[in-house]
Order: structure tokens, then sequence, then C-alpha cells
């Protein structure tokens, strides 16, 4: 029998075979200490020889067995039983000599070469929960502290007003405005039914179809010019006809392709990599509505759907999109204010100064950003998803494990990702267009229309969020190139977290406030 190892080494020595005999052999020899009772564990027993007494039994029970059939399992053993008969005098003195001789100052500790649990051979391949809930834990007491000390500090700042006050009734050109926006999905279905009756040509389909669609976005932009509105209501209406623009766009160019797919197939073309498709081109009322109401920008006849409606789900989500809307508020009044309000222009002022306003500007940014996310992409979209039964709920990914910007461009906006690569990528792509040129476009694209949605309501077009979405193409390209020559995914993450959440956001944050405040005392 050979010297049992440590727990974590079962089955692996260092000592000889000839060693081994000779160790055994003294251990054999060595008078028992007179008790025939079966070897247990007991409340004094310590850890290291419990650990040998259960190795012990694990590595030798078949060897045993062997000798004559004598002990049963493992179990058996350490209760003094094999297969419900009590263990001879003689296996459990064996036994208990070499559970003595386990924990003998001459016994092997050392066994194996082994890494430190830190080392970077070694620590990725072990969990860190504990200190994932270190960092919960420290995040949760310094964050509650610093709400203490601005509460002591400044007080409640959160106004009556905050919700709903008297100067939200002059943005009311605004409300009738958005009211007006179905007229433009309207248009585009009647022009749709038109050609549906060959009433007009393809080019004439076309050429009205970009009206329509030009008009859905220049339409709110001229209100909100001519209107002394409030930014966030600007916002939202600029939000809304982003929307609007991008539904009316897959709305037609989904018909416009489904009709060259008829015309093929009366051809008698075949496309046996989409035999399983339903060919019928059918241009339906009910479809554009349930279409420009679902949470999804890329149309199709029909959608996946579920058997029923979850009301209690529902009001579920809807107290915790009021909750988090409401946290968003009370960061945004309580810190984001004061810090903006008694900031520099970042491009104008001392250096070191615009830094230490970015960086204390960042952690609510994030906070408030996060909270944006959670309610838009899973509270909201999920509670329209299920009003709706719409069925595809893959609003986002998991994008907080991007190993690089492009990845995080891929999965943190699934209904906008799909739509560009649906309506602007592929057919890019099958127009020749190489693919970085074909990813140059699609940032263009998303660059123009963040610019929309925050210089048009801001009456400033400095352009600062179109540079700021234009400057994720070479951090795609710093980023890729990061990973493929570490093959760690946390120095593309790390760098998506830095660049974008804590520099990028609210470096823009407050270029647009500090030109937005230059505005309105120039035209006083």
């Amino acid at each position: 029998m050979k010297i049992l190892d440590s727990p974590e080494n079962i089955g692996t020595t260092t000592s000889s075979p000839q060693h081994d005999s000779n160790l055994n052999h003294s251990v054999r020899r060595r008078p028992s200490a007179g008790n025939d009772n079966s070897v247990s564990d007991s409340s004094s027993t310590n850890s290291f020889e419990a650990e040998s007494s259960i190795n012990y039994s694990e590595n030798n029970q078949n060897q045993i067995g062997a000798d004559g059939g004598r002990m049963g399992s493992a179990d058996e053993m350490s209760n003094g039983k094999a297969s419900g008969k009590k263990v001879g005098n003689g296996e459990n003195r064996e036994m208990e000599d070499l559970t003595k001789f386990a924990y003998r100052a001459c016994a092997p500790v050392h066994r194996r070469i082994k890494e430190s649990p830190l080392s970077s051979d070694a620590i990725f391949k072990q969990s860190h929960a504990g200190l994932f809930n270190l960092c919960v834990v420290i995040l949760v007491a310094v964050n509650s502290r610093l709400i203490i000390e601005n509460l002591m500090k400044y007080g409640l700042l959160i106004r009556t007003g905050f919700w709903f006050s008297s100067r939200s009734l002059r943005d009311w050109p605004l409300l009738m405005c958005c009211l007006t926006l179905p007229i433009f999905p309207l248009a585009a279905f009647i022009v749709e039914k038109l050609v549906r009756q060959k009433y007009i040509s393809e080019p004439v389909v076309v050429i009205l179809h970009v009206l329509i669609t030009t008009a859905a976005v220049l339409y709110p932009v001229f209100v909100i010019l001519r209107c002394d509105s409030a930014v966030l209501s600007g916002v939202t209406l600029m939000f809304l006809a982003c929307i609007v623009w991008l539904k009316l766009v897959s709305f037609a160019h989904t018909n416009y392709d489904m009709r060259a797919l008829v015309k093929s197939l009366d051809k008698g073309e075949a496309l046996s990599s989409s035999s399983n498709m339903d060919y019928s081109y059918n241009v339906s009322f009910k479809s554009l509505v349930y279409f420009m109401v679902a949470p999804t920008l890329c149309y199709q006849p029909s959608y996946p759907r579920t058997a029923c409606v979850r009301k209690g789900w529902v009001v579920r989500q809807l107290i915790k999109l009021v909750i988090f809307t409401g946290l968003m508020g009370f960061i945004v009044e309580q810190y984001i204010n004061p810090i903006v309000q008694n900031s520099q222009h970042p491009l104008k002022g001392n250096l070191l100064y615009a830094i230490e306003r970015v960086l204390k500007l960042s952690i609510p940014n994030l906070y408030v950003w996060l909270c944006m996310f959670y309610c838009f992409f899973h509270l909201w979209l999920n509670i329209l998803a299920e009003l709706l039964r719409f069925g595809d709920r893959e609003f986002y990914k998991d994008w907080w494990n991007a190993k690089t910007a492009e990845e995080y461009w891929r999965m943190w906006n699934m209904p906008v990702h799909k739509w560009m690569v649906r309506h602007i990528y592929f057919p890019c792509l099958q127009n020749g267009i190489p693919k970085g040129v074909a990813i140059l476009i699609v940032f263009l694209v998303s660059a123009i229309f963040h610019e929309l949605c925050i210089a048009v309501p801001c009456h400033i077009f400095k352009f600062w969020a179109f540079i700021g979405i234009m400057f994720q193409v070479p951090l795609v390209m710093v980023t890729n190139y990061l990973q493929d020559k570490f093959r760690n995914s946390m120095v593309g993450n790390m760098m998506f977290w830095c660049f974008f959440s804590i520099l990028g956001q609210p470096m823009c944050l407050l270029l647009y406030y500090h030109d937005l405040m230059n505005r309105k005392v120039n035209s006083q």
C-alpha cells in the first residue's frame, strides 16, 4: 500500500516504489494502540486527519477488496461497516496506523508544482465571486457616503415642477407635431396600395417614398427650430421622428424587395436557400399599424407572437419603470445639474480642472445612462412587447462583456443593429461596396441621427455628437488590434468603458451644456 497524497493530489506520488514498500512495512510493524473499534470521525478531528483518512479509503478500497473481499466502499469503511458487516480488527488497526502516519512530521506535504491563485496562469481558472461581492459592498458603502454628503451639503434639490410645470404648456406645438406623425405611414401605405394595383411605376414609388421619409424628419425639425421649447421635449419629438423614419424606410425597402422576389418567381427563378419563406406579397393596413407600434424597426408581414398577455407581469414592470425613472430624475437634479452648473467649458478653461469635472461627472452620468438603458431597452420595450404579444424580445445582448467597440455596437441596441444590417450594410455589400466602406457608411448614418436628436432640440449645430460617433471608427480599429494582439478580453472591454462611458459621454454633456448656455446668453 502507498503513502497517501494530499486531498487535491489523489493518485500522485513522489517517492519510489521501493521507498513506499519500506514505509508500508514500517507502518505495519508498529504496534497497535489496542483499540479494536472502527475508525470514525469526531468533532475534535482536524481537517488534515479527516482528509488523509478519506484519501486512504478512496485509494485503497479496490486493493483491500482484492485481498479477500473483506471491505466495502470508502463510506462503509469510515463507518466501520461493509455490506452490513463489521470490519475486522486487523483492517481497523491497519487503517488507524496509516491515518496516524499521514499527519506525522515525516509525511510529505509538497507533492507537485502549483501556481498561486492570483498568478497570471491561474487567475482565470477559478471563481472570483468573493471579490465581486467585496466590490459590491464597497460600491454600496462609497455611494451611500456620497449621497449623505451631498444631502448634507446641498439639501434636497429636486424641484416641485420636475415632472410637469406651467412651462411645459408652451410645448404644445411639439405635441401637435407628434400627434400628426401617423400621416406619413398612412401616405406610405397609400403608395404601396397604388403600386400593388399597378397604378404607378417603380421609379415613381421610389421617388414618393423618398419624399415621404424625408418629410417625416424635416417636419419635426422645422417645428422644433421655430419654437422655443424645452430641450427634453425636443429630444423626445426627434427621437419619435427618427423611429418613424427608420420604420418607413424598412416598410418601403421590404415591400420593394418582395415585389422583386415575386417577379423572379414568376419568371421561374428558383431560390432554394429561401424555399421555406412565404413569397406572398400583400399590403395590409393592419400589419402596418402593428408594425408602427411594435418594438421593432424591421418590417415583415407577420411576427412571432406569444399566446397571451401576462397582466401581473406588466404591472410589476410598470412599477419598476416608475421607480427607475424617478431614480434617474433624482441623480440628474441632485448630482449632474450642480456639477455641470459649477463647471467651465472643457475646451476653454484649465485643462486639469476640466479633467476633474469630467471625472466627477462620469459616475452620476454612468448611473443615469445605465438606468436609461434598463428603463427603455428592458422595461419599456418588454412591456410594449407583452401588450402586443410580440415574441422576439432580443432587444439587447450582453454588451457589458464586449471585448471591442465593434462588439458593443452590435449588441447594445439590437433593433437598430438589425435595421442597419438589413437596410444599409447588406445592400452595400450586394452592390459591390467593400466591407470597410460599408461599416463606415453605417457609422455615418448613425452619427447623423445622433446629431439630429441632440443638436436640433438644443438649437446648436456644433457636431459634437456627430464627431463622437465617428470617433468610434478608429476606436473600433484600435480595440480590434488590441484584441488580436493580446488575446485578452479585458483589454478591449476596459478601453470601451473608459473612452465611451467615463470620458466620452461626460465630455459631450459639458460641451452641449456650455454651448447651450452661451446661446441663451447671446440671444438675450
